[in-house]
């Protein structure tokens, strides 16, 4: 009987202390705390899950996608900033193709290889974001074609196409000569896909700052003000949204020099 009750006892305890706690119960617990904005402990869950279960396609999207917050905040004043970034990227890149591995049918894992790996390659030179250009966009088409309703493949589509066409004219011709054939883009496409992005969620501010970018490339100064001044007047959503209505402050005020 005593055996018994120690057994039952030690049970308890490791359900409490949370040595028994299951993949998917470290999911959900990332899951939770993702959701109140704590990437770091968000990640410590999914990276727990993934010890356990290494093959878990949740664990591995989801770790890919807290790496690549918590590194897209690295305050740009500190010690090795780009170093550390290209670390966590790199990993995160990693993290989302073994997700694309284990299912290969869902969209998140192709969103957040091209998410990961274009933010990867923003590291790089500009070769190697030529030459990777289209395996990202493959990735971003593939997440579209999965679920047409994924606001974030949308998003990164519209950056794609800016980031393409910002390799424009003569650039384009020169840059041929080096580096091979460059994929096109297009600033009306990169309009396009943001405000598709944003009719499939207006609340997301990251939309807004992005649309605001590229409609300061077409020279549509008034609604690219509108555009960085909703950014900054939504509701917080997402543990980046500080940073990115900093930056939209600061197209506000680049903006007023461009507009007298």
């Amino acid at each position: 009987m005593k055996k018994i009750l120690f057994f039952f006892a030690l049970a308890a305890f490791l359900a409490g202390s949370g040595l028994a706690q299951t993949a998917a119960e470290h999911v959900q617990m990332g899951d939770e705390a993702y959701a109140v904005f704590d990437d770091a402990v968000a990640l410590e869950h999914y990276s727990a899950a993934l010890k356990l279960e290494p093959g878990s396609y949740e664990a591995l999207w989801k770790a890919s996608r807290a790496m690549v917050d918590i590194a897209d905040v690295i305050p740009a004043t500190d010690k090795d900033v780009k170093d550390r970034q290209m670390k966590m990227y790199t990993e995160a890149t990693a993290l989302a193709r073994k997700a694309v591995d284990a299912n290969p049918n869902d969209t998140w894992g192709h969103f957040q290889l091209a998410a990961a790996n274009g933010k990867r390659l923003l590291l790089l030179g500009k070769k190697e974001q030529i030459e990777a250009s289209k395996a990202v966009r493959a990735e971003i088409d593939k997440a579209i074609e999965l679920d047409p309703t994924n606001h974030l493949a949308y998003h990164a589509l519209g950056r794609w196409h800016r980031r393409m066409d910002e390799i424009g004219g003569a650039k384009r011709f020169f840059g041929s000569i080096i580096y091979g054939s460059i994929p096109k883009g297009s600033y009306a496409e990169s309009e396009k896909n943001l405000l598709k992005a944003i009719e499939l969620q207006p609340e997301y501010a990251n939309h807004y700052l992005e649309l605001g970018r590229t409609l300061v490339a077409l020279k549509k100064f008034d609604e690219a003000g509108e555009a960085f001044q909703k950014c900054i007047d939504l509701p917080k959503t997402t543990s980046k949204d500080d940073v990115l209505k900093a930056e939209a402050r600061v197209e506000l005020d680049k903006l007023k020099t461009k507009k007298k």
